[in-house]
């Protein structure tokens, strides 16, 4: 199957692609970004310069690849998208209303969505499924839910195979993208590079997270179930649901001496506090067997090594925590 997959170089695609053409995938890779090295990225994939707010390069690039399925990852995340919104509504909501259109125009016949748990607002309940109303308080979460809407939309209109996933917090050993969750993720690379880190975020602050290798899968197998038993276009899916401090003792756990301290951000700790405490994923367990493989323990356990080897490797590979 030919796959084109958008916003490749950011935290979810390279690792998105290679995990397709392990599966016998011809991945094309796209982004604003400049093609990763070689050592990031496999040199027999085929990599293309997309901006996605440009509608004529989005419809020629498609036009030309003619795949068979697109992945649509390009976006701003939450934190960085409130420091600059209109920027964020453009390539999130413009971009996916583009690519929406070249689907149409080319007939690829699949589209996978990654949303996220910033869909979500204030007022929820403990564990929160898909259909509870959407009150999102940043530009990325209102940009997510009406990109859902819209692939929904081209699903019952155009008949395109439209499909997503919201996204808990997503950690792996790799640059963060800007999102609110980043806080988990430099415990550990501020834990083994200099063996402290200030959280933005209160010690009791608790949303849900999935280790990367999970969430890869679930954006693998959730274009290969039959149609026929997708009851919705939209899916949870869940993994562990820490609070601060429990990341930090598990932290502390793998690596003896660290100090996690939490200095909380109010205004990042406003959207933390605007998020699901946990998922309800049960929809995609019943309708395509979705299963989570790690726990906070076992991600911390699989991350630490891999930390350490990137950080030896390159020591700014993974950027400098937030303030």
């Amino acid at each position: 199957m030919r796959v084109l997959v958008t916003g490749a170089g950011g935290q979810v695609g390279l690792d998105l692609i290679a995990e397709l053409c392990a599966g016998g995938h011809e991945a094309h890779g796209s982004d604003v970004v400049a093609r990763p090295g070689a050592g990031v990225l496999d040199p027999a994939v085929p990599w293309h310069g997309l901006d996605v707010t440009d509608p004529e390069r989005v419809d020629g690039l498609v036009g030309e690849i003619r795949p068979d399925r697109i992945y649509h990852l390009a976006a701003i995340l939450s934190a960085r998208g409130e420091i600059n919104p209109q920027r964020t509504y453009l390539v999130n909501q413009q971009g996916t209303w583009n690519v929406l259109e070249a689907c149409r125009t080319h007939g690829v016949e699949q589209l996978i969505f990654t949303s996220t748990i910033a869909a979500y607002g204030p007022g929820l309940p403990p564990t929160v499924p898909e259909d509870v109303p959407l009150h999102p308080t940043t530009m990325y979460g209102v940009t997510k839910v009406a990109g859902e809407l819209l692939g929904e939309y081209y699903h019952h209109r155009y008949g395109l195979d439209f499909r997503g996933v919201r996204f808990p917090g997503l950690i792996s050993a790799s640059l963060p993208g800007g999102g609110t969750s980043d806080y988990a993720l430099f415990m550990y690379v501020d834990g083994v590079r200099h063996g402290a880190y200030q959280a933005f975020c209160r010690a009791d602050t608790r949303i849900p997270l999935m280790y990367m290798p999970d969430g890869i899968r679930a954006l693998v197998e959730l274009p290969e179930a039959p149609r026929s038993r997708l009851r919705r276009c939209i899916y949870n899916v869940a993994a562990f649901s820490p609070s601060a401090q429990q990341i930090a003792d598990s932290v502390a756990r793998a690596i003896p001496g660290v100090r996690i301290g939490f200095e909380p951000d109010p205004r990042r700790q406003a959207i933390l506090d605007s998020w699901p405490d946990a998922l309800d994923d049960a929809a995609a367990r019943a309708d395509w067997g979705w299963q989570c493989r790690f726990d906070l323990d076992a991600m911390t356990d699989d991350l630490v090594p891999r930390v350490r080897e990137l950080l030896e490797r390159d020591p700014d590979q993974l950027g400098n925590a937030p303030h």
